[in-house]
């Protein structure tokens, strides 16, 4: 099952892939895949291996309000970074600077499970939301390299608040700040 949601994932994305199609893909009944992962999120957390849940970790990021977005996202991914979770986080990113298909899952888990939550919250039109979450990526994306894959110093060994602080405003100024949009 688990290589069928891969597979469709990477291939469809999450919006695209189904618990019915997966199955099918599988050889499974649809009710099976829903037994042993509940719901089409949980599936696709499994399916990439994510060192996190982002439905419990968003609540605290949403928490702070709009003003509050960039260092709270800053602070959240770097809490998840400097914890536990890292060998899987860095195994995951590695994988997919090597590999398309894997780099295909990591934006669909960057996109559908953690951004489109956030920037959904600001009441923007969708080609802005997408925008502004696209610039908001590439800068947590830069962070994550620099500091824990590359190892830039002295950003690797600075504090996490130094870092917050550092990076959160520009997280917050693509959020919902004045900027330049892709088109």
């Amino acid at each position: 099952m688990l290589a069928a949601a891969r597979q469709l994932f990477a291939d469809r994305g999450f919006d695209g892939a189904t618990i019915r199609g997966i199955a099918a893909a599988a050889g499974v009944d649809p009710a099976l895949v829903h037994h042993y992962f509940g719901s089409k999120d949980k599936l696709f957390l499994a399916a990439i291996e994510a060192p996190a849940d982002p439905g419990d970790l968003l609540p605290e990021v949403l928490a702070g309000g709009e003003e509050n977005l960039g260092e709270n996202i800053v602070r959240l991914l770097l809490r998840v970074w400097d914890g536990p979770m890292r060998p899987a986080a860095l195994a995951l990113v590695r994988s997919a600077v090597a590999h398309e298909w894997t780099a295909r899952l990591l934006r669909e888990f960057l996109v559908s499970q953690i951004l489109r939550h956030v920037v959904g919250t600001l009441g923007l039109p969708r080609a802005e939301r997408e925008a502004r979450g696209s610039l908001a990526a590439s800068q947590l994306i830069g962070l994550v390299m620099a500091r824990y894959v590359l190892k830039v110093e002295p950003l690797a060994s600075a504090a996490p608040e130094s870092v917050v602080a550092a990076v959160g405003p520009t997280v917050q100024r693509y959020l919902t700040g004045d900027v330049e949009l892709p088109a």
